[in-house]
């Protein structure tokens, strides 16, 4: 029986420390979570030029193709593949035996017909006066004199040959028309070339500095980049009549943008163009020269050419995570002052590399969430934390 009443005692106590401890802690409910940290970005304002991007690929100012205009084995190649060569530097040689031996059998016919005309000038001389006596008849005299002509004509065409055949000979050694970039040879020495399926064109000779870039740009391009140097034109007062496409072309300056996403150091201006609009392509195709002193670009690398046609003042600009769409609305996630989300609708603009162009809905200073905007429901608190943005220079499209 005591035990009994001890047990009871000992459990009605827990239960009394129990309720003890519940009533300290207060109502059953979790401690609240802190604020989600978010990362943001503040809303810029600064001025944001337009531009305008085109594909395009390099060429020489001059890109010769050397030639082998005789057929013959080739005999030497006398400069190093893939460096510079000055004009008039020998670049190759074919065989010369088989023209020498044309220029002397066209030399032995020279003198054959020069013996020819010897002799026919000689009875000429002789039968003339006769024929002033009647000791002969006129006919003999005529004779005489057709063979005189047909001798002396005989010489000039063996004349001919022999300059011919020393042309001939000249071409089996070929040499650099320009200063420039030689290629590698499409045929190495002791080869048979000059006729096909044999190597004709034996390699390429580049003039590079100034390297040219072609591209074409489309109906739409042309007209905004001729109607922002018309603008311009009448805003400084020039009052002379409308220009060619070419000359539209050249007073925009051009920036070359390289394969690896960095931009050439020198800018270039167009100075060739089309006559018209391909109806086939909707485009215009435009040639424009870059200063290459260094020789740093080659023929046929593949560039962005950029052109500037207007900038956007005092533009509002937040990097372009920001911004998420649902069904064709545009909005971003902004930080109030007290930390609290709100989602704002917003009209977009152009866009730049990682840059967005805000037009509406959003006023420069205001910070925008640009991670973790799966998390966060309009009206939480957060934890801000600025991010850090890159610098970009991409170009600027319209959207």
């Amino acid at each position: 029986m005591a035990n009994k009443t001890l047990r009871r005692a000992r459990r009605y106590c827990i239960v009394g420390l129990s309720g003890a401890l519940l009533t300290a802690c207060g109502p059953g409910e979790p401690p609240a979570p802190p604020p989600l940290p978010v990362q943001v970005a503040a809303a810029e304002q600064r001025d944001i030029p337009l531009t305008i991007e085109m594909v395009g690929q390099t060429l020489g100012t001059q890109d010769i193709p050397i030639r082998a205009r005789v057929d013959g084995f080739l005999e030497g190649m006398y400069f190093k593949e893939g460096r510079t060569v000055d004009k008039g530097d020998l670049l190759y040689r074919i065989d010369q035996q088989p023209f020498k031996a044309k220029v002397v059998e066209a030399q032995s016919q020279l003198a054959a017909a020069e013996t020819r005309l010897a002799n026919a000038r000689s009875d000429l001389e002789r039968i003339k006066p006769l024929a002033e006596m009647k000791a002969v008849s006129e006919q003999d005299l005529d004779g005489a004199q057709a063979r005189f002509d047909a001798a002396r004509a005989g010489v000039r065409a063996a004349e001919a040959a022999v300059e011919l055949a020393e042309i001939e000979l000249g071409y089996t050694e070929i040499y650099a028309p320009i200063d420039g970039l030689i290629g590698l040879s499409k045929a190495k020495p002791g080869e048979y070339v000059g006729k096909e399926p044999n190597p004709v064109v034996l390699n390429v000779l580049s003039d590079i500095d100034p390297i040219r870039v072609r591209f074409s740009i489309s109906e739409r391009e042309y007209l905004i980049l001729a109607r922002t140097i018309m603008a311009d034109k009448e805003a400084a007062g020039d009052t002379t009549e409308a220009r060619s496409a070419k000359e539209v072309e050249n007073d925009t300056p051009l920036e070359l943008v390289l394969a690896d996403g960095s931009v050439f150091e020198y800018t270039g201006r167009a100075d060739a163009s089309a006559q018209a609009i391909d109806p086939e392509t909707g485009t215009f195709t435009v040639e424009a020269s870059f200063p290459n002193p260094e020789g740093f670009l080659l023929p046929g690398q593949f560039a962005r050419v950029r052109a500037d046609y207007s900038t956007l003042e005092d533009a509002t600009v937040v990097p372009r995570r920001a911004i998420t769409e649902l069904q064709g609305r545009f909005r971003v996630m902004v930080v109030g002052t007290d930390n609290t989300v709100e989602i704002r609708e917003v009209e977009l603009g152009p866009v730049k590399g990682n840059d967005q162009v805000i037009e509406s809905g959003l006023e420069p200073g205001e910070q925008v969430i640009v991670e973790g905007l799966q998390k966060v429901r309009a009206g939480m608190a957060v934890n801000p934390k600025l991010a850090q943005q890159a610098t970009n220079r991409a170009p600027l499209q319209e959207t």
